[in-house]
């Protein structure tokens, strides 16, 4: 089993938040290890004995302030190497306007909105919400989607059909089914296959969390959907991602890393350069002189 230097490694989702400066409606008492305000210098001692040189920040609230905390922590700590911010997709022109602003911003490499947090599951396929998109693809600014099972990703298909030119990367590897029944995992591959043959959507290898395991085979059925994602993206199309802090809620930072190793244990040294480093690095356009310093 061959790895890349650790070094090389980055991670292209990791969140930081502060509710003493801003709102974010989903925290609560509910998530009590991680509300509260989460900072990069928590995770770092992780990161640096992971091997993990840089990060990719991503948005966490449909709200500006978000995007700007990201920023301003970028400014000052040369592990950020890219951040996924927020554009009102549903409000066009302001999102355009917001856009101009932050393109301006080498670091600023795509957008999120909270499409799963929202009470509509089709929100993203409105008439407004869909020219917003039209605005990210001509831009070519990339757009993370975050898909939470099969019926979202029936979703992302249909946003990867109207829009062929959108880099559309698919959060946490549109939530497969690792504790259902045949028939989630059977409709999750469908929609996964379908996407992966849109040449501009990507996944991310993140927020696959094992959980309670009862009957022991929730390592076997991630070991499957981890190899149907690389026999349907190939490693170029593939990226490593932590999910820094809502990983806590489950297990410890890195616990990913070592479910990926088991998962592709075939995996040759330049596939573990495109999943740890490459495809992030690609994708997002992260500066290379950002990305060196990360590492150094």
């Amino acid at each position: 089993m061959a790895h890349p230097p650790p070094a090389t490694i980055i991670d292209s989702h990791l969140h930081v938040w502060d509710p003493d400066r801003g709102v974010y409606p989903w925290l609560g008492n509910h998530l009590a290890p991680i509300d509260r305000t989460m900072t990069l210098s928590e995770v770092a001692p992780e990161l640096a004995d992971r091997g993990v040189g840089g990060v990719v920040l991503v948005q966490s609230a449909d709200d500006d302030f978000d995007t700007d905390l990201m920023l301003e922590i970028a400014g000052s700590d040369r592990r950020v190497v890219g951040v996924v911010g927020y554009v009102p997709l549903h409000r066009p022109s302001v999102a355009a306007a917001r856009l101009a602003r932050l393109r301006d911003d080498p670091l600023f490499v795509g957008v999120r909105n909270l499409i799963h947090e929202r009470e509509d599951p089709a929100w993203i396929l409105r008439p407004d919400v869909d020219a917003g998109l039209g605005l990210l693809e001509q831009a070519g600014v990339p757009f993370d989607f975050v898909a939470g099972g099969p019926e979202a990703l029936a979703t992302a298909a249909e946003v990867a059909r109207r829009h062929p030119g959108l880099h559309l990367i698919l959060d946490h590897l549109g939530a497969p089914a690792l504790r259902t029944g045949h028939d989630h995992a059977e409709r999750w591959s469908q929609q996964l296959e379908f996407l992966a043959g849109r040449p501009h959507v990507y996944a991310k290898l993140s927020g696959l969390y094992l959980g309670p395991d009862p009957e022991g085979d929730a390592l076997a059925r991630l070991g499957v959907h981890l190899r149907d994602a690389l026999r349907l993206f190939g490693t170029d199309r593939l990226m490593y991602g932590g999910d820094w802090p809502i990983c806590l809620l489950h297990e410890r930072y890195g616990r990913t890393l070592d479910l990926l190793r088991h998962g592709l244990a075939d995996l040759d040294a330049a596939g573990w350069r495109d999943v740890l480093a490459g495809t992030a690095t690609r994708v997002y356009g992260l500066d290379q002189n950002r990305v060196a310093a990360a590492r150094s």
